[in-house]
């Protein structure tokens, strides 16, 4: 069975820090984009950022650019979302997912097969 599991959310306050982690099994995803994508109460999910399958390149959403930075190791089967200067804006729920059918990143929602379960972000003010 194929699963994604997130950790490292929680709360914190503004301006602070922190890392999220992305663990994949069941497979590898050595050769897949893979992405992070959030959701905020009572809005679509949108995208956060991307990285390709080695790590060369990546993109952001621009409310994060320059705060956020998405990495990977794939001898760990690990992807990372680091974040930065946290707003209360960044409020949500953080997924990661993976698309074997993209060897560069994407920012695409539907081009994404599997997906983590999500973990709780809160910034206060």
């Amino acid at each position: 069975q194929v699963q994604l599991v997130e950790s490292g959310g929680g709360l914190v306050q503004n301006g602070a820090s922190l890392r999220l982690s992305c663990v994949a099994s069941g497979r590898t995803f050595n050769d897949a984009a893979m992405g992070w994508f959030r959701q905020a109460p009572g809005k679509e999910r949108m995208f956060v950022g991307t990285i390709s399958w080695n790590g060369g390149s990546t993109t952001y959403a621009d409310s994060v650019k320059g705060r956020f930075t998405v990495s990977r190791d794939n001898a760990k089967n690990t992807v990372y979302l680091q974040m930065k200067a946290l707003r209360p804006e960044d409020t949500a729920v953080y997924y990661c997912a993976a698309s074997p059918r993209h060897f560069t990143g994407t920012s695409y929602y539907a081009d994404y097969d599997y997906w983590g379960q999500g973990t709780q972000v809160t910034v206060s003010s």
